[in-house]
């Protein structure tokens, strides 16, 4: 192994970093540097520092990183539209970009020699750290315990804590495999690696109620945006951290945004695993909603494309290329437009439009109207469909012609 003075540690106080700490320790001598990016798992910090230290690091950083996280990697993925294959809302996806930023800087102010991350080598998340500190450190070393130690499972973590003395709030019954912030949480491991078992939804749930535990009365909120951009809820200005937070208890208490899904990892594996974004999917749909008021058919069909390569990108952890940068200036370009005033009706996990209201709104009530108007001359459509026809008749002249001759 190579020989470090000083690491900094990607720090949850979870089960990985917990036990990482001391593994370093011993297979390094090394100082271990803590840092936790706050992301919006506040309830999760409570104690982190006590921990870290007890655990062996030198110090822990704690970086509040939640405005950053909303303004600059939540927010431009909503005005993208970027759903990963239908269903993933990209929770902890745009949460490691920035993390792993703040992981260099933090290194490099300490004059660290490596940077180390607790992330398996069989999860999407390594790709996601790793790709911003050769973006932002290229020369740093990276350590990756779970591709290099003896430890193979969970399980094996949980005797290693036991036999170190290693306080973790985990045991063998309880070991889902959980991430948290401000946008998401998410489960996975146990009884859900079988596809064929439904989820315990009672057991598992923490931001949102069960469909059959929601009220039996609908919740109408009403969202203002402004360039594709979330500033108000229920006609209160509110900056986007605390919209997300309001939206996550409404949206959980009416059992909005719970998502099991099987999904394609980067590195080639399926696996499954169950969602919650109850606010994040209330803006999702209402971001989509106010685009069909406010962008033309040819921006709306092109961004769809626009919107799967986004997708794809961001759950690939490449946040940090020309590529991300250049689609989120035509992403920003088409949200010029996209203002305006959605109302939706939120009942036992179903997101209703409930009305929605625009100043640059395309849609002309006086062009659509099933009644008299003054301004469309239906007339017009026979020319227009011999046009955009044309090339059926010459095509199907031309078989009629060929058939002929083949007799």
């Amino acid at each position: 192994m190579n020989k470090y003075n000083k690491v900094v540690l990607a720090y949850s106080g979870g089960l990985d970093t917990s036990v990482i700490i001391q593994w370093l320790k011993e297979n390094y001598g090394c100082e271990v540097i803590a840092v936790c990016g706050n992301v919006g798992q506040d309830s999760e910090l409570e104690g982190l520092e006590e921990r870290a230290l007890k655990t062996g690091a030198s110090k822990l950083y704690i970086e509040d990183l939640t405005d950053e996280f909303v303004n600059d990697y939540i927010f431009p993925t909503i005005k993208a539209g970027a759903i990963y294959e239908g269903k993933y809302l990209l929770g902890t996806s745009f949460a490691r970009p920035i993390i792993g930023k703040r992981l260099v800087e933090i290194a490099k102010k300490e004059g660290a020699d490596a940077i180390c991350h607790g992330c398996t080598g069989k999860g999407n998340d390594q790709v996601r750290f790793e790709l911003a500190v050769k973006a932002f450190d290229p020369n740093m070393k990276i350590i990756a315990p779970w591709r290099i130690w003896d430890i193979k499972s969970r399980e094996d973590e949980i005797e290693y804590a036991e036999k170190n003395n290693i306080q973790i709030k985990i045991n063998k019954e309880t070991n889902y495999s959980k991430d948290m912030n401000l946008w998401h949480l998410s489960h996975e491991g146990l009884d859900l690696e079988d596809p064929a078992n439904e989820p315990k939804y009672d057991k598992i749930l923490e931001l949102s109620k069960t469909i059959e535990n929601a009220p039996d009365t609908p919740t109408y909120i009403t969202l203002d945006f402004e360039k594709g951009i979330p500033v108000s809820l229920n006609g209160e200005k509110l900056s986007g951290v605390e919209i997300i937070k309001k939206l996550n208890k409404i949206g959980g208490e009416n059992g909005i945004g719970i998502t099991d899904m099987v999904e394609n990892r980067l590195v080639g594996m399926k696996s499954r695993g169950v969602y919650e974004t109850p606010g994040g999917t209330i803006l999702y749909q209402a971001h989509k909603n106010l685009e069909e008021l406010c962008l033309d058919k040819e921006t709306a069909h092109y961004k769809e494309m626009v919107s799967l390569k986004f997708a794809d990108i961001v759950y690939n952890g490449q946040w940090y290329t020309p590529l991300r940068e250049a689609l989120s200036a035509f992403v920003d370009k088409t949200q010029e437009n996209v203002t305006g005033t959605i109302k939706l009706k939120l009942y036992k996990g179903n997101i209703v439009n409930a009305g929605m209201t625009s100043p640059y709104s395309l849609y002309s009530e006086e062009y659509a109207t099933f009644g008299e108007d003054a301004v469309y001359d239906q007339k017009d459509s026979a020319g227009f469909i011999n046009l955009f026809g044309l090339p059926l008749v010459v095509n199907a002249k031309m078989k009629s012609k060929t058939k002929g001759e083949e007799k």
